[in-house]
């Protein structure tokens, strides 16, 4: 097999967007590839899948036990003939300051795969080996195996840094990619425009992958990512889970406003025999007939207009609540619960009102990062006590007199950093802004099924 992770010497460095072109070059070539992603995110996961038409799994240390982790990465790549794993941030930044820890390079040791470093030659000359030579003999245990050069348009600056690269460094430089100025990836406040959103950048794909087999030497990339075959492993967790779910439908919000979701939660609710309908709030004026109802993340501030508008799927909404149907919900998810969402512009929005409190949107990160959360008392997903890991990653801020179900607690290089409260409960709907791989621990499936096979 082959597989490669691809690492920046820090964010920007255009990990996604070589990640991406590799993807769609290799797939013209008629390979079957099979994209990852290191940590939590969602959005390049979803361009991931977009441009290779398989869905890309999340690699997250912080969130799943290594098994889990392995098994996850082990039972994929053994399909496919490419795996392209895109790293986090610099190669070594992780969780704290440990350089293994959470981190891309951590992740490559775990997995036993090769790194291909990408680094902006832009404005550098042999300044460009000094680099490289420094996140070589940080870890000299980990295989840096190639340089990708990014930013670099013309043959003579190529050639003057892939001289001095592989002169003082030894590791072969695989190429270059020029300043695409049609390429660039739309953004906004939490990273990139989602792939569900930019149907019409499909096109773009053609003409970066174009410039990828002009200019990178794409024989060299895999005869340097070649590995033993994966071992064989079980998947232990959808076994736990086989059956437990039988007899239960999910509907699942699903479209540009809501779409924040792990491809691995929803194989793991599949496995264990429940049944997913997806509905959207944008659009649809009815619920499907559910038990239980997952609202993720997403964008709703951009359409709270059209998702207020929308009443009657509101009304259905908060008659299910009413009836004890288990619902549970992520980060934007909760706007949506609330009795109103405050948009950028200080424009106010009704929404479900399933939760007294509002939404408002602000300029600045609230949270952001790895944290573990203790349940104060019985919820949705969890017994009172048990932890729960997860990220934050939101602009908002929900106001409420509501008594908060999880304490939770961000800790870095075993200091605590932060503790706050937050989460709600009201009956059998739990909503918070946590987003949580259900990976870790399929108990947080099962309370969640006997919630909804049981109504209140």
């Amino acid at each position: 097999m082959n597989a490669f992770l691809i690492g920046g010497t820090s964010s920007g460095s255009g990990k996604t967007t070589l990640t991406l072109g590799l993807l769609h070059a290799f797939r013209r070539r008629g390979l079957s590839v099979q994209p990852f992603k290191v940590g939590p995110d969602y959005i390049d996961t979803a361009w991931h899948s977009r441009v290779s038409g398989t869905s890309s799994r999340n690699l997250d240390e912080f969130m799943l036990p290594q098994a889990v982790l392995l098994n996850t990465f082990y039972q994929r790549v053994a399909q496919v003939d490419v795996a392209i794993i895109e790293g986090v941030m610099g190669l070594y930044d992780g969780y704290g300051t440990d350089p293994h820890y959470c981190s891309s390079a951590g992740m490559a040791k775990q997995l036993a795969c090769p790194v291909i470093l990408v680094i902006d030659g832009k404005a550098v000359s042999t300044s460009a080996a000094a680099t490289v030579l420094g996140f070589q003999q940080f870890d000299p245990t980990l295989n840096i195996a190639g340089v990708i050069l990014n930013q670099v348009n013309s043959d003579g600056h190529f050639d003057l840094l892939k001289t001095a690269i592989e002169r003082y460094t030894d590791i072969p430089v695989i190429g270059r990619l020029p300043h695409l100025k049609a390429i660039e990836l739309p953004s906004r406040h939490l990273g990139l425009v989602t792939a569900h959103e930019q149907a019409a950048y499909d096109d773009a794909w053609d003409q970066l992958a174009d410039q990828i087999e002009q200019h990178l030497d794409l024989d060299l990339l895999l005869q340097l990512s070649a590995l033993p075959p994966a071992p064989v492993t079980d998947d232990t967790l959808a076994l736990a889970l086989t059956g437990q779910g039988d007899g239960l439908t999910l509907a699942m919000a699903y479209d540009d406003a809501f779409n924040f979701y792990y491809q691995d939660n929803l194989d793991l609710l599949a496995a264990s025999g429940v049944r997913i309908v997806r509905f959207s709030p944008l659009q649809d004026q009815a619920l499907p007939d559910a038990d239980l109802i997952y609202i993720g993340g997403g964008f709703p501030e951009l359409y709270a207009e059209q998702l207020s508008a929308n009443q009657p799927m509101l009304a259905a909404l908060k008659r299910a609540h009413e009836q004890g149907v288990a619902i549970y919900a992520e980060c934007g998810g909760l706007m949506y619960l609330g009795e109103s969402l405050v948009d950028q512009a200080g424009q106010t929005h009704p929404m479900s009102g399933i939760f007294q409190g509002y939404s408002s949107m602000t300029t600045s990160l609230k949270r952001f990062g790895y944290c573990q959360v203790a349940a104060n008392q019985d919820v949705l997903i969890a017994s009172q006590g048990e932890e729960i890991r997860g990220h934050e990653f939101h602009y908002s801020e929900f106001t409420t007199d509501l008594v908060p179900v999880f304490t939770c607690t961000k800790v870095r290089d075993g200091q605590v950093l932060q503790r706050w409260q937050g989460g709600y409960q009201v009956k059998n709907t739990l909503a918070s802004y946590l987003h949580v791989h259900f990976g870790q621990n399929p108990d947080l499936l099962l309370h969640w099924f006997r919630r909804g096979s049981i109504r209140p």
